[in-house]
């Protein structure tokens, strides 16, 4: 319900703000250009569906010989008791636990073409667990909002643009982007719980917490001590062994239940396809209404606005300029990483706004892809309160990168 207030809000924002261009300024190229975007946004939305069929039936394939060779099951066990604790709604030992935790450690690793397959099966069980099917439960919001939180580790993207773009100190932004994101991702479950009604001040989860609180401080010393030469190859090269051996083991484990891996493979696989013709119609919806938003300069005015307002507030406004990064990232990744590299581009990758802007792209995530994505994998339309949550997550995470931005680099 939700998306469908916003999807219209997209349209109808957009076209009063083009009308009064077109009848007070003259501007009679913004509906040509609004056109444009619509067809501009049904290929993307497309070619990223059809792009996701491939990497959707390998990892898919993987998941369902890791099913079949009991890997899930022991991972399901072994996080049971932080999983109770945070999605108390999913029974105890139950096989999405693991898939949670798989999608959840690719995204970390910033392995995006595994974490979404990955999110995807994770979803499907959720579904099986659901007595509404169109409406979402509190441990898929619970879900969504830590995907939409964006806890990444190693930023690796957002380094390879900066190097391009000709930066000093590509890797400059990276304990700033670990730790704005690890705020983030912290708020989002902070939120959501206060919203299920869950009790965070227990024994099982403060001690998570602390524990992930000090496996992010172990990662920023580590790296701290590294060049950016060593930490690029560190960093790229743990991340693919660790992809590879969660192949293998999967692979073996199939094989020591006597599982038919290549049969299980296929079985997953096709799955995977189906999955991906499912989501193009959802995919189709939410990028077109954003590209319509943008396209009528609905976003560069409300940058202008905010702009205004903290200037008339006394407040410094240097950060106001990396705010077009922030502002669309729930919206769209592509998007958001077209504004920063603008930022960069327009300010320069080592001043204060190319900087902040790379901070926004890695503090977050893309809220409303992955609410159109996901949900829409399983027809869930009644949407409850995922939007809110992700967007207060995303809201500290753009927060805690401005307080981050001027503590490093201000």
């Amino acid at each position: 319900m939700v998306l469908n207030y916003i999807w219209i809000a997209f349209f109808i924002i957009a076209f009063v703000i083009a009308l009064v261009k077109l009848v007070f300024l003259g501007d009679f190229e913004v509906f040509p250009a609004m056109m444009d975007s619509t067809f501009a946004s049904s290929k993307t939305a497309f070619e990223i569906s059809l792009g996701l069929t491939g990497v959707l039936s390998l990892w898919l394939g993987i998941m369902k010989i890791g099913e079949k060779g009991g890997i899930v099951n022991v991972l399901a066990k072994v996080l049971s008791p932080v999983f109770v604790k945070l999605f108390p709604d999913i029974p105890k030992g139950h096989p999405v636990t693991g898939s949670i935790f798989m999608n959840i450690a690719a995204n970390m690793l910033g392995l995006d073409n595994a974490a979404t397959p990955l999110g995807l099966k994770a979803m499907e069980q959720l579904q099986e667990l659901n007595p509404k099917k169109d409406t979402a439960t509190n441990p898929m919001i619970m879900f969504l909002v830590l995907n939409t939180s964006g806890l990444t580790l190693i930023p690796i993207s957002i380094m390879v643009y900066r190097a391009q773009m000709g930066a000093a100190q590509p890797t400059d932004i990276f304990i700033p982007i670990l730790l704005a994101t690890f705020f983030s991702t912290l708020a989002g479950i902070i939120i959501t719980s206060l919203y299920q009604k869950i009790n965070l001040l227990n024994r099982t989860m403060l001690l998570t917490l602390g524990g992930a609180a000090i496996v992010v401080a172990s990662v920023i010393w580590g790296f701290g001590q590294m060049d950016s030469l060593l930490m690029n190859k560190v960093s790229t090269t743990s991340a693919n062994i660790l992809l590879m051996t969660i192949i293998i083991a999967f692979i073996v484990a199939g094989m020591r239940h006597k599982v038919n891996v290549y049969d299980a493979f296929i079985e997953g696989a096709k799955e995977g396809f189906t999955t991906a013709v499912r989501i193009i119609p959802y995919l189709v919806a939410i990028l077109v209404g954003i590209g319509v938003f943008r396209a009528s300069g609905a976003m560069d005015m409300l940058i202008d606005g905010i702009r205004w307002g903290v200037e008339a507030c006394g407040a410094n406004s240097d950060f106001v300029g990396a705010l077009p990064t922030a502002l669309m990232k729930p919206l769209s990744g592509s998007g958001a990483r077209g504004m920063m590299v603008d930022a960069m581009t327009t300010y320069g990758a080592d001043s204060f706004i190319g900087r902040l802007s790379c901070i926004f792209q890695g503090s977050t995530d893309t809220t409303f892809y992955i609410l159109a994505v996901y949900f829409g994998s399983v027809g869930v339309v009644k949407t409850r309160h995922a939007v809110a949550c992700g967007l207060l997550a995303d809201f500290a995470g753009v927060i805690a990168a401005i307080a981050i931005a001027y503590l490093f680099f201000g």
